[in-house]
């Protein structure tokens, strides 16, 4: 791995591990589309995609990466984490500029009731802040 991947694959890390939400903020670009498996359609916004990840980041307990495969400005990250008594299995699609701002941000998970634990409590949070979201499943 080159060392500008290497450096921000530990600011993501300071992200998703120590919940450093000024990294994220630093790390997404003013123009990053965030495709979240508990929303219809995509975010596109830095504001909305720092909300939901900083969701995310709290809801998922247990969190570990297993492999990363970096190419490039282009990342696969193989992760698996428990929302409640349900275990999930996923794999974050990232993309880069190449200034290094996340452009692009696509989250894949399963098992599908995993997954609809995880739009439960989403679903939750953004009530509670007041964020219109489309259930899951419907």
């Amino acid at each position: 791995m080159d060392k500008r991947n290497q450096e921000l694959l530990d600011k993501w890390h300071e992200v998703v591990f120590n919940k450093k939400l000024d990294v994220l903020e630093e790390l997404l670009s003013d123009n990053v589309t965030l495709y979240s498996p508990v929303v219809f359609k995509p975010k596109n916004s830095k504001l909305e995609s720092i909300f939901v990840l900083s969701n995310v980041i709290e809801v998922l307990n247990d969190f570990k990466y297993h492999r990363e495969f970096i190419d490039g400005n282009n990342w696969a990250l193989e992760f698996s984490a428990n929302v409640g008594d349900k275990s999930v299995k996923g794999v974050d699609l990232i993309e880069f500029d190449d200034s290094g701002k996340i452009v692009n941000f696509e989250v894949l998970i399963r098992p599908l009731s995993g997954l609809i634990a995880l739009g439960e409590e989403m679903n939750r949070r953004f009530a509670d802040a007041g964020k219109e979201v489309k259930p899951l499943l419907k």
